[in-house]
């Protein structure tokens, strides 16, 4: 899908005007939620089990899933809504799509860093942080004293043809990687550097697994994507190492939100206060037999410690305003110059 998640958020803008009628297609205590998270299931099998409400679950990539939140314009489906990425959650925000002013149950179990991610108006809710992209290398192909350690040693010529990222427009954590090398960098400059990169061959590849795919068979030897993939990789056996760049890494928090018109609003309030409490939804994100790599996530609550403790990380902080306003247009440039 050409213009990634903020495209699709700009097409929803304007449709769901005040007097706009919503239709469901589920009855009252059914609940409707739309995840690009790999622990989304695992977390509605628990809170169907523990309170009764039949979860109806639509798992897919964040560009898939906002091109179906697009599609119903005028007859949203979703109760609630979750994937990587506070940019497009914000452009929702801003439009009005996300109830605002409720306070869950359980925001008193947010830490120092989930609180700073919590909007103001309570628009949506932070459930976990990664890094959209460090440095991930193929052991047997590259060694430790020639491995990259900063961003612009993928320019290397050694490195030519070597280098893998995920497409934008597709990966919903690729879009915060791009954003957070341009504030990173400059605008201007973090564009000449892509540009750069594919001038040295670089190769797009669709998520985070097609590029691990990739870089384990040999079509690459480095890569930059999810952390939470890479370390997930690095634990299960795989050939490879990690490294965060000494400039800095793009913070990436998976968020979920509400429906501001969402016919099962209790039902709805009851789910995001369970995904934030303690031993029922915080240690149901943390099922890594159930959700694989996304339980690899930096807590945003005091109720858990993390599975995978990161070291020597300089988190680059993207302000969700910024990153929202300008998806659209930057995923665009991205699909036209690098991808193209």
């Amino acid at each position: 899908m050409i213009g990634g998640a903020a495209a699709v958020v700009a097409l929803v803008a304007g449709t769901l005007s005040a007097g706009a009628g919503v239709a469901h297609a589920s009855q009252p205590q059914v609940l409707v939620v739309y995840s690009a998270q790999g622990y989304d299931q695992a977390e509605a099998t628990a809170f169907q089990k523990a309170t009764g409400i039949k979860v109806e679950l639509s798992d897919m990539s964040t560009g898939p899933l906002l091109a179906k939140v697009a599609a119903e314009k005028q007859n949203p489906q979703w109760d609630v809504i979750w994937f990587d990425g506070n940019g497009a959650m914000s452009s929702m925000n801003r439009q009005g799509m996300l109830l605002q002013g409720w306070t869950p149950n359980d925001i008193g179990n947010y830490n120092p860093l989930g609180l700073s991610l919590l909007p103001p108006n309570h628009g949506f809710f932070p459930t976990g942080v990664t890094a959209a992209g460090a440095l991930v290398y193929n052991t047997k192909l590259v060694s430790a004293n020639n491995a990259p350690r900063t961003w612009q040693d993928l320019l290397k010529p050694e490195f030519r043809n070597a280098v893998g990222m995920n497409n934008p427009a597709i990966s919903g954590p690729t879009y915060p990687l791009v954003a957070g090398m341009f504030q990173l960098m400059g605008v201007t400059r973090g564009m000449n550097y892509f540009e750069a990169l594919k001038r040295n061959g670089l190769k797009i590849f669709p998520t985070n697994g097609n590029t691990l795919q990739a870089l384990l068979n040999g079509t690459i030897k480095i890569a930059m994507f999810q952390d939470s993939a890479e370390i997930n990789a690095k634990l299960s056996g795989d050939p490879v190492n990690v490294i965060y760049p000494t400039a800095g890494v793009t913070m990436l928090p998976s968020d979920i939100a509400i429906n501001a018109k969402a016919p099962d609003m209790s039902a709805a309030k009851r789910f995001v206060d369970f995904v934030l409490s303690g031993p029922r939804g915080q240690k149901v994100m943390q099922d890594i037999s159930a959700a694989g790599s996304d339980s690899l996530f930096q807590p945003v609550t005091k109720v858990i410690n993390p599975l995978y403790v990161r070291k020597g990380v300089k988190w680059n902080v993207v302000s969700p305003v910024w990153a929202g306003t300008n998806e659209a247009s930057w995923t665009q440039w991205f699909t036209d110059n690098i991808v193209r």
